[in-house]
C-alpha cells in the first residue's frame, strides 16, 4: 500500500468572522485619507490616474477570470480595486494615462493572475506593475510636478528624496521642511505627499487588526536606527531619521504594501525578520544606492524570502521533537 503522509503546519488554523471582501474593503476605506489628499494636491491629474488604474485592474481581472473559467463574482472581493488604488498611489501625477493603464494590466496579469489569482501570488501586484513601469518608462516615472498648493513656475519639480540624493540638500540647507512632509505640501507620487493621511489610514487598519502591527513597527524601527547611526555620525551629510520616515513612500509601503497578507510571513519571528530586512534595505538604497527611493525594491526583495521565513521560523508544535 502507498504510504500516506500527514503534513502538519503552523497556525493560523481558526475560523474568523472577517471575510476576504470585508478585509479588502477595510483597506479601501483606510486609503481614503491618502486618496483625498492626492485629489487636494494634484486635482484632476490624481483623479484621472486613480480612475484609470482601478478601471484597468478590474477589466484585466475580468478578462483573466473569464479565460480561466472562474466566476466573475470574484471581482467583488475588492482585491483588484486595492491593486488599482495602490498602483495609482505609487505613480507620479504627471504620468501619461496610457502608461498607467499598462502598469495596471501588468499588475493584475503578471503580478497576480499568472500565479493563480488571489492568495497565490508571491509578489505584491501593485509593486510588480510599478516595477515594470519604472523599467519601461524611466523618464516618465521620474518626472515630477509640484502640488497645486505651491506657486512655482516650473515644468518639473524635484522630490524631497531627490533633493537629498542628487542636490546635497542637507549641506545646502535646502532640505524640505518636516511640516511640509507631514501635511503633504511637497512633490512626489500621489500617495507620498501627505504623511498625516497615511498615518490615519494605517492606524485605522491597526485598530481593526487587519494588518500585523509588527511589520510597520519593524520597518520604522530598523530604518530609524539605520539612518540614525549615520545622522549622528555626520549630521551635515545625512538627513535625520524623522525626515526618512516622513519623506517618500516609507509610510505607504509600511502600512499598505509590506503588510499584504498573501506576500508577508505568517510566523511572528518571520514577520520581524521580514520587516527589519525591508527597513535596512530601504536605508541602504537611500543612503548608498543609485536611486533616491528604495521602498519598492526592498518589499519585492523581501517578498522572495517569505516562503523560506515561513518554513524556517515555524513555531514548534506542542509535543514535537527536534530531528536528531
Amino acid at each position: 500500500m502507498t504510504e500516506k503522509m500527514l503534513i502538519t503546519q503552523s497556525s493560523p488554523h481558526f475560523r474568523d468572522k472577517d471575510s476576504v471582501p470585508k478585509i479588502m474593503y477595510a483597506v479601501v476605506i483606510s486609503l481614503a485619507p491618502a486618496v483625498f489628499a492626492s485629489l487636494y494636491f494634484f486635482r484632476l491629474r490624481a483623479l484621472l490616474l486613480l480612475l484609470c488604474c482601478v478601471a484597468a485592474c478590474l477589466a484585466t481581472e475580468a478578462i483573466f477570470l473569464r479565460l480561466r473559467k472562474k466566476p466573475l463574482q470574484a471581482l467583488l472581493d475588492g482585491s483588484a480595486i486595492i491593486t488599482g488604488l495602490l498602483l495609482a498611489m505609487t505613480l507620479p501625477p504627471s504620468l501619461p494615462l496610457d502608461m498607467a493603464v499598462i502598469g495596471a494590466v501588468i499588475a493584475i496579469a503578471i503580478g497576480k493572475q499568472v500565479f493563480g489569482g488571489l492568495g497565490y501570488n508571491i509578489f505584491n501586484p501593485a509593486l510588480v506593475g510599478r516595477a515594470f513601469l519604472q523599467t519601461a518608462f524611466p523618464v516618465a516615472m521620474t518626472t515630477w510636478i509640484p502640488p497645486l498648493t505651491k506657486t512655482i513656475n516650473t515644468a518639473t519639480y524635484a522630490t524631497p528624496l531627490g533633493d537629498l540624493k542628487f542636490q546635497d540638500a542637507v549641506a545646502q540647507g535646502t532640505l524640505a521642511p518636516l511640516k511640509d512632509l507631514f501635511f503633504g505640501n511637497t512633490g512626489g507620487c500621489l500617495g507620498e505627499t501627505s504623511a498625516l493621511a497615511l498615518i490615519i489610514g494605517g492606524l485605522f487598519l491597526l485598530s481593526r487588526r487587519v494588518i500585523d502591527w509588527r511589520i510597520p513597527l519593524g520597518i520604522i524601527l530598523s530604518l530609524s536606527v539605520f539612518t540614525g547611526i549615520f545622522w549622528l555620525a555626520n549630521p551635515v551629510k545625512y538627513a535625520s531619521p524623522l525626515f526618512h520616515l516622513l519623506a517618500g513612500g516609507l509610510l505607504l509601503g509600511a502600512f499598505f504594501m509590506a503588510t499584504d497578507m498573501v506576500t508577508s510571513p505568517i510566523t511572528p519571528l518571520g514577520t520581524w525578520v521580514y520587516a527589519l530586512g525591508i527597513g535596512i534595505v530601504i536605508g541602504l538604497v537611500r543612503l548608498f544606492g543609485g536611486f533616491p527611493e528604495g521602498v519598492m525594491y526592498s518589499i519585492l526583495f523581501m517578498n522572495t524570502f517569505v516562503p523560506l521565513l515561513n518554513r524556517h521560523t515555524r513555531p514548534r508544535i506542542l509535543g514535537e521533537r527536534r530531528a536528531q
